[in-house]
């Protein structure tokens, strides 16, 4: 029986915090998705849910990638946060999609803190869940509503529904951390643990915050504990501020590989002087 695959990667791949440790200084933006893909296996695209994006600019990230990442792309603000799209823009959102191909692992749908569990929001879910059925949907909820034994059935009789596990800061208010593979495939966002994420003015002063070595332990010991619930876990990190992912990812994946999972260890070619970081 092959061990489960963690893919790990980050939220976004553009951030310019990374300049001078994930990509050397002096790298044009347009090298940034190349040499990214040579260091992890997967990439959540975040623009998407700042901005449409067209099946042009996908088409280039997959050829950039040459093969090597699978795609988790955000879904759209207009969608999660501010609910005024409908199945049409869903149609013109799938169709930019197809260029990736294989390479589209699925989609994440971030729902913010006022999402709340009532009547009309459970209608609003079964219609976009429906203007999606041709594709897996990450779900994170950031109300506590959502996180009861009723959602978690429910999920794990949709196979098309992946819970989005999310690691936040403790007791700011936000649902607490527990990993939930509700299907064979996982997918989890460590947003950090910034005790003053409420008043950050940016995601960037939200996700500055680096994990203690302890804390990616204690995650890789989480997973070991799991390894029988999943085949495959999408990890993205989101705190690229002041490259923190940077220097987790390669803490984590040693942990990772020590209890057996399958993880990207080795660094491909025209990954630079960086390189030997992720050894």
């Amino acid at each position: 029986m092959s061990p489960p695959l963690i893919r790990i990667g980050t939220g976004g791949y553009s951030d310019t915090a990374l300049l001078g440790t994930l990509y050397p200084h002096g790298t044009p933006p347009s090298d940034f998705l190349r040499l990214y893909a040579c260091h992890y296996d997967a990439v959540e695209i975040n623009s998407t849910f700042h901005a449409p994006i067209g099946g042009r600019a996908l088409q280039g990230m997959a050829e950039k990638a040459a093969g090597k990442l699978r795609f988790s792309v955000k879904l759209h603000q207009d969608f999660s946060h501010k609910r005024r799209a409908g199945a049409v823009q869903a149609r013109h959102f799938l169709n930019a999609l197809r260029p990736l191909g294989d390479a589209l692992a699925n989609v994440c749908v971030q729902f913010p803190e006022s999402f709340e569990r009532n009547p009309a929001n459970r209608r609003y879910l079964a219609e976009l869940v429906s203007w999606f059925a041709e594709i897996p949907l990450a779900m994170e909820f950031r109300h506590h509503s959502w996180h009861i034994p009723q959602v978690f059935e429910f999920f794990a009789a949709q196979p098309q529904l992946l819970w989005c596990n999310v690691d936040y800061p403790p007791r700011i208010g936000l649902p607490e951390s527990v990993f939930r593979p509700l299907h064979r495939t996982a997918y989890m966002r460590l947003h950090g643990r910034n005790p003053h994420w409420r008043a950050a003015h940016s995601a960037a002063e939200r996700h500055d915050y680096r994990y203690q070595d302890h804390e990616l332990k204690q995650l890789a010991d989480t997973l070991h504990r799991h390894r029988d619930d999943f085949d495959e876990l999408y990890l993205y990190f989101q705190n690229t501020t002041r490259s923190h992912s940077f220097y987790n990812i390669p803490v984590l994946k040693a942990y990772l590989a020590s209890a057996g999972f399958a993880v990207k260890t080795a660094t491909d070619g025209y990954a630079g002087a960086q390189a030997q970081l992720f050894d």
